[in-house]
């Protein structure tokens, strides 16, 4: 599976353990199978920077991934996922339990739905709800070093342009 990572640096070897813990899934190295997807995010990044945004791609393999490590996958935002989230963003790091974990994003389209739960202002079937509309980006958040080392393969690195 090609997998890409978007940002403004050239990273060949990938690590697990920096950047948040709060954070959707976790503490990990965060790719998505949706090109575009990378290209805007690194885009952005570049942006906020004021650096040129670069497009990392992998190729990752899953049929190893699943055979050797423990993971966790979401198709839609449904209760499970905003369980996940919530719990996740809370500080409650049920990231730690797996290895690989694949769904959906708490991106600004579905943030403020997510916040509203979070602090009370709305039930979890109006949470839900508002989520269906809305159809799900993908993140894969690899959280585990070895799994990178693995089955992870840097293939190249390119500018992204505008």
């Amino acid at each position: 599976m090609i997998v890409y990572h978007g940002s403004v640096y050239s990273i060949e070897r990938p690590l697990a353990n920096i950047g948040r813990k709060n954070l959707d899934f976790g503490q990990g190295f965060y790719v998505t199978d949706m090109k575009l997807q990378a290209e805007r995010w690194g885009l952005r990044l570049g942006s906020r920077l004021g650096k040129n945004a670069l497009l990392n791609v992998y190729e990752l393999d899953f049929e190893q991934v699943i055979s050797k490590f423990k993971v966790l996958q979401f198709k839609e935002y449904d209760e499970e996922w905003l369980d996940f989230i919530v719990a996740n963003r809370s500080g409650l790091n049920k990231w730690k339990e797996y290895d690989y974990i694949k769904g959906g994003i708490a991106d600004d389209r579905v943030i403020d739905t997510i916040e509203a739960y979070m602090i009370g202002n709305i039930t979890l079937g109006m949470a839900l709800g508002q989520l269906a509309f809305h159809r799900p980006n993908n993140q894969i958040c690899l959280i585990n070093q070895r799994l990178i080392d693995d089955c992870l393969r840097f293939k190249s690195v390119e500018p992204i342009k505008e």
